[in-house]
């Protein structure tokens, strides 16, 4: 589990195509102190296996499924990315509740500078409009972000300097894809509303 709170602004070393899947190495010198071989580690918000760790870097297979359902394999060596370890049990959380599980891509549409900060108009797939809301959290790229707006098929939110400097959402520009992450609860209230009584009756033939 993740917090949306980006640790360190990594760098892709290399990406080794093998057919079905791919391996990646990346520089994070951070993530990788003390990180060892099945270990986790969040990469533009997609949780990977550490494979092996040398000289703070450190590699990961990427499947196919992953390559496919997030902007992943769009990335080549030098590109930068979003870095962030598990949260360590009791620890502090500073985002919101983070799978690193991402559920689809969007694409930014624009951006409209501020004094202090910037708003960024990013669309995203219908089947995942439903669970956005104003004021809302969502993750974009591994950064735990609040929805400004919400519309039928886009959203907007609002980068501060500190996240428009430390992570990858500083330099994205319109028509980039963002990884994205809806609020895994509102996907729990969904199912729950849409079969109601599905628990109980689950539980019930359990102690059966």
């Amino acid at each position: 589990m993740f917090t949306g709170i980006v640790e360190e602004l990594g760098e892709v070393v290399a990406v080794e195509e093998l057919g079905d899947s791919s391996r990646f190495r990346l520089r994070g010198p951070l993530v990788t102190e003390g990180a060892k071989h099945g270990d986790s580690i969040a990469v533009n918000g997609v949780c990977l296996t550490v494979v092996d760790t040398e000289d703070g870097e450190f590699t990961a297979d990427v499947m196919a499924e992953t390559l496919k359902r997030s902007s992943l394999g769009a990335l080549s060596a030098g590109s930068r990315v979003n870095l962030e370890r598990p949260m360590a049990l009791g620890g502090r959380l500073g985002g919101h509740l983070v799978q690193g599980h991402v559920d689809g891509t969007g694409t930014i549409v624009e951006r409209v500078p501020g004094e202090h900060w910037e708003i960024v108009k990013i669309a995203l797939p219908a089947p995942l409009a439903r669970y956005v809301v104003d004021k809302g959290s969502i993750t974009v790229d591994g950064v735990s972000l609040t929805v400004v707006e919400a519309g039928d098929d886009w959203f907007t939110i609002s980068l501060i300097p500190t996240t428009l400097a430390l992570t990858t959402l500083g330099v994205k520009r319109a028509g980039d894809p963002v990884n994205l992450e809806v609020d895994v609860l509102a996907k729990y209230v969904e199912r729950l509303l849409g079969k109601p009584g599905a628990g109980a009756n689950a539980a019930e033939e359990v102690v059966a």
